[in-house]
C-alpha cells in the first residue's frame, strides 16, 4: 500500500486560512466583539487578541502609528524605508558576525558622509571627488555585504509554515504581517520582539537604491506623474502632499543615522499595536507576549501631526501635456474617518462611482459614451482630513472637458434629486458585502481592528461600521453633497494628449 503524500506546511495553511474564512461569515458581528481580549503591556505595547479556533492558524499584524504624513522637508520616505527594512534582521538574525559586520557598516556610513557632503556642496559638487567618493562607497558596501546572510529572517518564518509575509506603508501607517501555524505563535512574537529591540538597518544605502528606482518606475507612467503633481495641488500645508516613496533629493541624502533616529522615536511600544487572530488562547498567549513583545523599549507616543490643511479658497487646475491617453482626476476635500458623515461620503461614493450601475459610470461611460471607465476613492489618507477623488479615462475622439463636464452633471443631479428608499437600501447592502468581504479571513480581521485601534482610537468601532451606515438618509446624502461639491473646494489635475515628447526634467 503505497504512502500518502506528506503536505507542506504552506498548503496545510493555505487550507486553513480557508477553513477560517469561510467561519467568519458564519459568526455574527456580536459575538466576535464579545471575544476580543486587549490588553495594554507595561512597556505600553497595545495586544489585541481575537481567538477562533476553527483552524489550526494564526495571523497577526503588527501596527505602527506612523506614515507619510508624520515626515518633514528634507526626511520624506522615511515611513516607507522601513517597509523594505521589515525583514533585513537583527543583531543575531542575517549577520555571519555582527561585530565585524557592524564595524563594516561604520566605515560605510563614513564614506557615504563623505559622499553626501560633496554632492550637497556649493557653488557645485567637483564631479571628478564624487565619482571617487561613490567607488569608496561601492567597496565599503561590498565589504559589509560580505557579513550580511540574505533573507534569514524570511527564512526561518518559511520553514515554520508562515503564509503572506510582507509590510506595507501608506500614508498613515506602516503594517507589518504573517500568518502561522497555531503551535508557531511563539515564534512569531520572539521574532517581533528581536526586530523592534534590535534591528540592523543592514545594506541601507543599496536598499534606498531600490526605493529609487522604485520612485523612477512609477513616475515613468503617465499617470503616476500625474498624480505626484496633483498632490501637492491638492494639498497646501499637510504632508500628504509629499506621497509615501519620498522626493528623490532626500532619499538620495538621508543617512543611516537619520533612520535610526526615526526609529527610535516611532517604533517604540507606545506606538504599536499587535494583533493576532485565530486559534489562539488569550489565557496562555498574554503572558508569553508579556515575556516577548513587553521587551520592546517603551519609547514615547509622538504627538500627532499639528500642521492643518487651510480651507481651500479657489478652484485649482493642473494640464500636463503628454503624447499618452487623456486622464482626469477631479477632487474635493473631506473629513477625515472620524468625521459624523464618513458614512454618508462612502454612501455617496457608492451612488456616484462605484460600479456598473453607478450614476457617473452609467452616465459617462454606458449612455454617453464619453468615457472608456470612471470611478472614486476616498480613502487617500484617513488618519487627517483627506480627499473625494473622481477618475475618468476618455473615450475615442472625447476629451477630459466631456467627461469632467458629465461628472459635475451626475453631483448636480445628486444634489437636486433625493436618492430613492431602493437604491438607498442597496448602497447598505453593498456597504455591508464590503465590509463582510474585509473582514472573511483572520488576517481580514486583524487588520480592521488594528486599523480602528489607531485611525479611531478604539477596536471596536471595526464593528460599529453597519450601523453607522444603516443610520445614513436621503437627506443627509444631499446636505453632504451640497456642502462637499463646490467649486472652491475642488482641485482638477488631467492628461492632455500632444503629440511632442515631454521634456526631461530633473528628478524631483
Amino acid at each position: 500500500m503505497p504512502q500518502a503524500k506528506r503536505l507542506s506546511p504552506v498548503v496545510i495553511l493555505l487550507a486553513a486560512l480557508l477553513t477560517s474564512a469561510a467561519a467568519v461569515r458564519a459568526q455574527g458581528l456580536g459575538d466576535l466583539e464579545k471575544k476580543v481580549v486587549e490588553k495594554t503591556l507595561p512597556n505600553g505595547l497595545k495586544v489585541l487578541i481575537l481567538p477562533r479556533p476553527a483552524a489550526p492558524v494564526v495571523s497577526m499584524a503588527t501596527y505602527a502609528d506612523v506614515g507619510g504624513v508624520d515626515e518633514n522637508q528634507n526626511a520624506t520616505g522615511l515611513a516607507h524605508i522601513f517597509e523594505h527594512m521589515a525583514f533585513k534582521g537583527t543583531t543575531t538574525i542575517g549577520t555571519k558576525d555582527y561585530a565585524k559586520e557592524k564595524a563594516a557598516m561604520k566605515t560605510e556610513d563614513e564614506a557615504f558622509a563623505a559622499l553626501r557632503a560633496e554632492r550637497l556642496r556649493r557653488p557645485r559638487p567637483d564631479p571628478d571627488k564624487v565619482k571617487r567618493l561613490e567607488d569608496a562607497l561601492t567597496k565599503a558596501q561590498d565589504e559589509a555585504r560580505a557579513f550580511v546572510v540574505p533573507n534569514e529572517m524570511g527564512e526561518i518564518i518559511e520553514r515554520a509554515g508562515g503564509h503572506g509575509l510582507n509590510a506595507f506603508t501608506n500614508f498613515d501607517m506602516t503594517v507589518y504581517h504573517y500568518s502561522l501555524p497555531s503551535n508557531r505563535l511563539e515564534l512569531w512574537a520572539s521574532l517581533e520582539a528581536d526586530r523592534f529591540s534590535h534591528p540592523v538597518l543592514r545594506e541601507f544605502y543599496k536598499e534606498k537604491d531600490v526605493i529609487m528606482e522604485e520612485k523612477r518606475m512609477g513616475e515613468s507612467q503617465p499617470t503616476g506623474r500625474l498624480f505626484t503633481d496633483f498632490m501637492p495641488l491638492a494639498y497646501t500645508a499637510s504632508m500628504y502632499r509629499a506621497g509615501v516613496i519620498g522626493y528623490t533629493s532626500d532619499l538620495k541624502a538621508i543617512t543611516r543615522a537619520e533612520a535610526e533616529t526615526w526609529f527610535a522615536k516611532y517604533y517604540g511600544a507606545k506606538n504599536l499595536t499587535a494583533v493576532v487572530v485565530g486559534d489562539v488562547d488569550p489565557a496562555t498567549a498574554m503572558p508569553l507576549f508579556e515575556k516577548t513583545l513587553g521587551t520592546i523599549p517603551s519609547g514615547q507616543k509622538p504627538g500627532p501631526v499639528v500642521t492643518q490643511e487651510p480651507a481651500q479658497r479657489a478652484e485649482k487646475r493642473l494640464i500636463m501635456e503628454d503624447p499618452s491617453q487623456p486622464f482626469l482626476l477631479v477632487a474635493y476635500h473631506k473629513g477625515d474617518i472620524n468625521d459624523p458623515d464618513s458614512a454618508v461620503y462612502e454612501a455617496i461614493s457608492d451612488i456616484l462611482a462605484e460600479g456598473r450601475s453607478s450614476w457617473v459610470y452609467k452616465s459617462l461611460v454606458t449612455d454617453k459614451k464619453v468615457a472608456l471607465y470612471t470611478g472614486a476613492f476616498t480613502e487617500l489618507g484617513q488618519k487627517y482630513p483627506g480627499l473625494f477623488v473622481f477618475f475618468a479615462i476618455p473615450n475615442k475622439g472625447k476629451s477630459n472637458a466631456d467627461c469632467e463636464n458629465a461628472i459635475y452633471e451626475q453631483i448636480e443631479r445628486l444634489k437636486k434629486e433625493p436618492v430613492s428608499a431602493a437604491e438607498l437600501q442597496a448602497v447598505k447592502a453593498k456597504e455591508k458585502k464590503k465590509f463582510l468581504a474585509a473582514i472573511d479571513s483572520n488576517m481580514g480581521l486583524a487588520m480592521q481592528l488594528a486599523y480602528a485601534q489607531n485611525l479611531q482610537g478604539d477596536w471596536r468601532e471595526a464593528f460599529r461600521w453597519l450601523d453607522k451606515v444603516d443610520k445614513v438618509t436621503s437627506a443627509d446624502i444631499q446636505r453632504v453633497a451640497r456642502a462637499l461639491f463646490v467649486r472652491s473646494n475642488r482641485s482638477v489635475a488631467m492628461i492632455e494628449t500632444t503629440a511632442e515628447k515631454p521634456t526631461e526634467q530633473a528628478a524631483k
